[in-house]
């Protein structure tokens, strides 16, 4: 499997588990709380596959900034969460991060 689309599974699983963790209520509620922990063991498990090749910070960069902004979005839609500009504006800076380190950094292992 290719180490981005490793990534990429990664971040969508851990946005998951985060996503079931908050529904789970401090965990007392049973089948959000083993989607959680299933998700994220998956999430980790994906996330060493893309450290085979991928150096860990910039793994780690692409992988919280991107679940950042997904997990944000996610907490809008289902959980009716609001965010304001500064919010906005510093999503807007992870995301710009995300595409210097993906377009510029030698060291992401194009």
């Amino acid at each position: 499997m290719n180490s981005y689309v490793a990534l990429g599974f990664a971040i969508v699983a851990e946005v998951i588990a985060t996503t079931a963790l908050k529904a789970s209520d401090s965990f007392t509620r049973l089948l959000p709380s083993m989607l959680a922990v299933a998700c994220y063991a998956v999430s980790f498990y994906l996330l060493t596959i893309t450290l085979r090749t991928v150096p860990t910070g910039i793994a780690y960069a692409i992988w919280s900034g991107l679940g950042i902004v997904l997990i944000t979005l996610i907490s809008f839609v289902v959980f009716q969460q609001t965010i304001d500009l500064p919010g906005l504006l510093g999503m807007g800076l992870i995301i710009a991060g995300v595409a210097v380190i993906n377009v510029f950094s030698r060291s992401a292992g194009h």
